[in-house]
């Protein structure tokens, strides 16, 4: 099926935020990367705010529907876990998305607008609370050993994923994003 215009726009817009951050990037790069004008850009996107909202709804529902489908198809706790890890070692490895979009812009929070940062913080809210739902069932069906509550070991697990993705970008090495998330199983493996 072909991609439609506000697709390609999206994906690029994507792809460049990965690369270099909400700043990094202007319409007229999407414009030479799809292939349009500028104008056509900003009638499918008014804004470039507009636009990165759009992106992290459409990837925040992915990411949903991602952890739904692992719960639901993961009836065990440590696999869910597991299947989480191993989406982003394929990501890495294959470079097929090397870095979390909302990672990203996270680290610019203080320069976004309003409307994107708060797209931002919806993405690690309910990425924590899947994280913390994934580990209190894991801990009580005795496969995790937590050293803090479920809240703050989830904060640590994304802590590390982020960390890991940041390690294995900077030092051109995706195995070192398993050796981290690796380390990090065997501490809560009880």
């Amino acid at each position: 099926m072909e991609q439609t215009t506000s697709e390609k726009i999206l994906d690029t817009a994507q792809a460049l935020i990965v690369a270099g951050g909400y700043n990094g990037f202007s319409y007229a790069d999407i414009s030479t990367a799809v292939g349009i004008r500028k104008a056509s850009i900003h009638h499918h996107f008014p804004t470039k705010a507009h636009l990165a909202s759009v992106l992290l709804q459409r990837y925040a529902k992915q990411a949903e529907d991602g952890l739904n489908a692992v719960s639901a198809n993961l009836p065990n706790p440590a696999d869910q876990l597991q299947a989480y890890f191993q989406h982003w070692r394929s990501c890495i490895v294959e470079a097929s998305e090397p870095f979390c979009v909302c990672a990203m812009l996270a680290s610019e929070m203080e320069l976004l607008p309003e409307e994107v940062a708060l797209h931002v913080r919806r993405h690690f809210e309910n990425l924590g609370h899947w994280l913390t739902s994934v580990l209190k069932a894991g801990t009580e069906q005795g496969q995790f050993r937590l050293r803090g509550t479920p809240e703050e070991e989830a904060q640590i697990l994304m802590a590390c994923v982020h960390g890991a993705m940041l390690s294995a970008r900077a030092l051109g090495k995706p195995e070192i994003f398993a050796a981290i998330i690796g380390s990090q199983l065997r501490r809560l493996s009880a």
